[in-house]
């Protein structure tokens, strides 16, 4: 296999990516908190996480892909306080949690199928893996990284030497904040293994343990998941750099102790936030936009999942009203740019091996782009269909796809007239009737033939 070098969070550097078992790798990404509907924001995380698994085939590597679904012990709070998520939408919108969580995920699968994203081996849900859970935290218990509250089961992070070796924060020194209370805690970073349900709660979701009635902890679902499914040491854990220095660190802390591994996971991957001007594109701001509402506004899945690719995946990525509508005029041009090519039996080894060199350092997806729109613009380069052909295995936009786009009438009109104005060397008519027809959204392309008509 070709050199593949990845950002590993954990050691802060580009490392030369080798699986631990040739040929094979095996990859979780957190999935979704399925209470409400996953915003562009939310999708970038994943977009990235199919990005690197395309990368990965594409050196012919097998992969076995992993995204659970979190559809309990969500709370509110980062100290373990709060509404649990799922009851909180539950009692909002007088359903059952199951109705809740079937809800959003089939909606979130949904988004997910439009940005051509490829399905992971298993979709697996916390609330189906409790028993797993549990044995975990018994073998914590059972070495003495634990101790019980009045609300719950907490791993004591003093007793693991080596925490926030992820995040690389310093313990030391940290108090009690705004967000995070220490309560009954013996240190600030002691995090919920298992919560106990209290009479007020009413909730619809618990189960029994050998501590009491409760529900897990966020954080021991996906090590229970993913070492389930994957091992107790696997290759890669990906999510977005939110999940960095609470969610993460505190599975490595849980997981290392319960299976007596380090490192437990080889690479850690982030991607960076999707910004709006005002910020991070979060739930919990308002003013975020889903895969469906870009639709209505004339915005594909795909153009957005080409608008990621500009910027590098650990990079803030900036949304704005100007930036998209860059991404769809050229996304649009790129479409109509490939479905002229005509077909040759070869690809063109020069470009693909620039290609091949952009993904696989470190998933450069704009240099990436650039090679692709380099090889367009060559008017001496052959093998350009296969070769696009073989590079969308990795961008995953159905560049090749035929899409029937009819040209109203009206359009049609204009474009004749101007041609014909042209014939007559009214070049001035001509290029008033070019500008009428762009006004209406579509662009004229002179070409040997005659023109082509493009939506803008």
């Amino acid at each position: 296999m070709a050199t593949i070098k990845l950002y590993n969070t954990l050691t802060r550097k580009k490392q030369t990516f080798k699986p631990i078992l040739s040929g094979q790798v095996k990859m979780y990404t957190c999935g979704p908190t399925v209470y409400w509907f996953a915003h562009v924001g939310n999708f970038r995380s994943y977009i990235f996480s199919d990005l690197l698994k395309r990368v990965l085939k594409y050196n012919n590597l097998k992969v076995k892909h992993i995204i659970n679904v979190t559809d309990v012990g969500h709370l509110t709070s980062d100290s373990d306080e709060g509404e649990d998520k799922l009851e909180k939408a539950a009692t909002k919108e007088g359903k059952t949690a199951k109705e809740i969580s079937k809800f959003y995920l089939k909606s979130f699968k949904e988004d997910f199928e439009k940005l051509n994203l490829q399905e992971p081996e298993l979709w697996p849900k916390a609330t189906e893996h409790i028993k797993e859970q549990i044995e975990i935290i018994k073998s914590l218990e059972k070495k003495g990284y634990t101790y019980k509250t009045s609300d719950g089961i907490y791993f004591n992070t003093k007793k693991f030497k080596n925490y926030g070796k992820l995040s690389k924060k310093k313990i030391e020194g940290l108090e009690a904040g705004k967000r995070i209370t220490l309560k009954e805690k013996k240190n600030i970073t002691d995090f919920a293994l298992w919560k106990f349900s209290s009479p007020e709660d009413k909730r619809q979701q618990e189960w029994k343990s050998p501590w009491g009635v409760g529900f897990p902890g966020w954080h021991i679902e996906c090590s229970a998941m993913s070492s389930k499914y994957l091992g107790k040491h696997f290759d890669i854990h990906t999510g977005g750099i939110d999940h960095i220095p609470i969610h993460h660190e505190n599975e490595i802390a849980q997981s290392e102790a319960a299976f007596n591994k380090s490192p437990w996971i080889n690479f850690w991957l982030h991607s960076a936030f999707l910004e709006s001007r005002e910020g991070k594109m979060s739930k919990s701001k308002g003013k975020i936009k889903t895969i469906s509402q870009l639709e209505k506004e004339g915005i594909g899945p795909l153009v957005f999942k080409y608008f990621t690719y500009s910027a590098h995946y650990r990079k803030p990525l900036t949304w704005s009203e100007e930036a998209i509508k860059t991404a769809v005029n050229s996304f649009n041009r790129l479409k109509n740019l490939t479905s002229q090519l005509k077909k040759e039996a070869t690809t063109n080894k020069k470009y693909l091996k620039e290609f091949e060199k952009r993904i696989n350092d470190d998933l450069d997806m704009p240099g990436a782009l650039a090679v692709l729109w380099k090889l367009l613009r060559d008017e001496k380069a052959e093998g350009k269909l296969e070769t696009i052909k073989k590079m969308d295995e990795v961008l995953g936009l159905d560049l090749l796809k035929k899409e029937e786009i009819e040209v109203p009438t009206e359009i049609k009109d204009l474009a004749k007239e101007r041609q014909k104005a042209r014939e007559e060397k009214d070049w001035k008519r001509g290029d008033e009737l070019r500008e009428k027809i762009e006004k209406k959204g579509w662009k004229v392309i002179d070409n040997k033939e005659g023109y082509l008509l493009e939506k803008i």
